[in-house]
């Protein structure tokens, strides 16, 4: 029987589990989505083969836990960070500064490689409810600093972020580009 690695064996599946997820985010990060296999993600947690397919039944599955766990984990870092914010202003640059932070490290890089269409539509419908998790703080401080059309707003600021981000992955010095993402804001979509 094999060993047990936790206290309990729900722990022990637990942690697995998140040793594969975080295994495929860095194959997926670094290498791209082929090479995302249950073998090479077998091989990056430590664990056989044929025990990830005791947790995820297909590459599909695998490619498509591991994009829901790096949006739970990304909604969380912005949940926590926004946690210790008072203004909706505050709250505003904080969310920004964390989601280009987010934008432009490795995790998010993985993204870049995975084409939605060939997710399960139910893993569709889970991100883009995470996706609406995500956005939510940020409608709602926009919408309490006046913004006549918050969610317009925010699709603008998205704009912005992407821009801001894709100009980091080539070469922009990235406090200067925070600062700017952050006076365009500030000066633009978002009422003073």
């Amino acid at each position: 029987m094999p060993r047990i690695e936790a206290a309990t064996v729900a722990e022990h599946h637990a942690l697995r589990r998140a040793a594969l997820l975080s295994a495929g985010r860095t194959l997926l990060a670094e290498h791209g989505i082929d090479a995302v296999t249950p073998k090479a993600v077998g091989e990056q947690a430590g664990i056989a083969r044929s025990s990830v397919y005791q947790y995820f039944p297909s590459t599909s599955a695998l490619v498509a836990a591991i994009v829901e766990d790096a949006f739970v984990t990304a909604n969380a870092t912005i949940e926590e960070a926004l946690a210790h914010q008072d203004s909706p202003r505050d709250r505003i640059d904080t969310y920004l500064r964390i989601s280009l932070d987010l934008a432009t490290g490795p995790s998010h890089r993985m993204f870049d490689s995975v084409d939605p269409s060939t997710l399960p539509a139910e893993t569709q419908q889970r991100i883009d409810a995470l996706h609406h998790a995500q956005t939510a703080p940020l409608i709602k401080a926009v919408r309490e600093c006046g913004a006549p059309q918050p969610e317009l707003a925010v699709h603008l600021i998205a704009g912005m972020m992407s821009a801001a981000a894709r100009a980091i992955s080539m070469g922009a010095d990235r406090d200067a580009t925070e600062h700017e993402l952050l006076r365009a804001v500030q000066h633009g979509p978002v009422p003073q």
